[in-house]
């Protein structure tokens, strides 16, 4: 199934959450294609400017639920701490064709199941930040009731705001995220530290900061671009006995250095998330 079939859906697609990463994958499905007419909003803390302007564009928002027909989709958007109140509101609408999406961290899909039943096609997926211009991750695995159809039409949904990849086993969820739903942090933070260590090194603040900013961007455009391994493209930056070789030779030390860290960081997260899930 290609994106070109949210254009085809027989149902409505129900978006539960209309924050920042909901109203990013809405925008997303309206560009593929999706009818706005089939598309609906349900999020009573939605500002009343955001909600008449969806309105204004065809989108239903907060209608009565008695009202919606049987969905092909219901996305879960909202915050986890929120989950345990908002899905038994939306669980009526769940029917035989619908496959339910969670892009909510550490609801598991026994979770899930829980609220909706065991009859019911769910996917758990966990996007990135990066999902908000367009360039996110998104990493999910299906429950065992989701067709292969329903499964592509997941696909399909999530790749409005970036790659999707497929888990067959949940317990890899927390490494996952941990990887790629935490990982933006990474970066962010690598920026950071570059642009401190600059103006220790004698750099002016504002240089220090966008040189760092400008160079975490581009290669980061770089490694998206090239087909090569990133291994590949560092050692293509360093010159024996460089600048870059000296730097290295800090930042890749055995013990201690930046390997080391980033493995343990990422146990940390991925402990964090199962602790989480319960």
């Amino acid at each position: 199934m290609s994106e070109s079939a949210l254009k085809y859906l027989s149902g409505p697609v129900v978006l539960l959450g209309a924050g920042k990463m909901g109203g990013a994958m809405l925008e997303g499905w309206l560009k593929l294609g999706l009818s706005s007419d089939h598309a609906i909003v349900l999020d009573p803390h939605m500002p009343a400017e955001a909600a008449e302007a969806l309105a204004a564009r065809g989108v239903s928002v907060n209608p009565n639920l008695d009202t919606v027909s049987a969905p092909s989709v219901i996305l879960l958007a909202v915050k986890p701490q929120v989950a345990p109140d908002a899905l038994p509101r939306v669980a009526p609408l769940v029917k035989a064709g619908t496959v339910v999406v969670s892009i909510m961290a550490g609801r598991t899909l026994s979770f899930m199941t829980d609220i909706f039943g065991a009859d019911a096609a769910l996917v758990r997926s966990i996007p990135n930040t990066p999902a908000a211009i367009g360039r996110g991750v998104s990493v999910a695995v299906a429950g065992p009731r989701v067709s292969a159809a329903q499964r592509d039409l997941a696909s399909a949904l999530l790749s409005a705001i970036g790659i999707v990849e497929w888990i067959e086993d949940e317990a890899l969820m927390d490494a996952a995220t941990a990887v790629s739903g935490s990982g933006p942090a990474y970066a962010f933070l690598l920026a950071e530290a570059m642009a401190q260590a600059g103006i220790e090194a004698g750099l002016p603040a504002e240089l220090s900061h966008r040189i760092a900013r400008a160079t975490v961007a581009g290669a980061g455009a770089l490694l998206d671009h090239s087909d090569l391994p990133a291994a590949t493209l560092r050692q293509n930056v360093t010159s024996p006995g460089g600048t870059t070789a000296a730097a290295l030779a800090v930042l890749m030390h055995e013990e201690n250095g930046f390997g080391p860290l980033l493995t343990a960081a990422i146990a940390a997260a991925t402990k964090r998330g199962k602790e989480l899930a319960g």
